[in-house]
């Protein structure tokens, strides 16, 4: 078990299995957008980030898994991504179960200068839709609350493959 484990980094599936599920995620929210017509606010056009640099870092990690210098490329991006977008959806809870006029998220996304995403893509990233509400639950969740648990998890799966890639082989 753990000899797989620890050889899995280096197959170019689970890379794929990664870049996958963030692109489902992505196409999830792109569904809730566009098909049912719940409007984005800042936060989930920030938490889009993370995920699509999740689905990336997949792809990345499937084009060279062997080689050394692209696997931990792909680690790094992808724990800094899912820690990232835990911390973005933990802020986001925080607006809708905690709302106050002091602490509210942005009217317009905070991109830098050299790359307006909500003018370029606005499909994708321009938000029209205020953080403090909640427009969509599941087993009693917000959007925010399983993404908590979606990014909880691609942490939890990189701290185990992670762990595994550099234990000793067992003899």
């Amino acid at each position: 078990m753990r000899a797989t484990l620890k050889n899995l980094s280096k197959l170019r599936w689970p890379w794929l299995l990664l870049g996958a599920s963030a692109l489902f995620m992505e196409l999830c929210a792109l569904y809730f957008q566009h098909v049912m017509h719940l409007e984005p606010c800042v936060m989930c056009i920030y938490e889009r980030i993370p995920m699509i640099t999740i689905f990336l870092t997949g792809l990345i990690g499937a084009s060279a898994p062997k080689n050394i210098y692209v696997r931990l490329f792909a680690f790094s991006t992808w724990i800094v991504s899912a820690i990232w977008g835990l911390l973005l959806s933990i802020e986001h809870t925080n607006y809708q179960f905690h709302p106050s006029p002091f602490a509210t998220c942005d009217f317009f996304p905070n991109f830098p200068t050299w790359a307006p995403l909500h003018q370029w893509v606005p499909w994708l990233f321009n938000p029209t839709g205020d953080c403090s509400d909640i427009v969509w639950q599941f087993l009693g969740y917000s959007m925010p609350q399983w993404l908590i648990v979606s990014f909880s998890i691609y942490i939890a799966i990189f701290i185990v493959i992670a762990i595994s890639a550099v234990l000793p082989n067992k003899k």
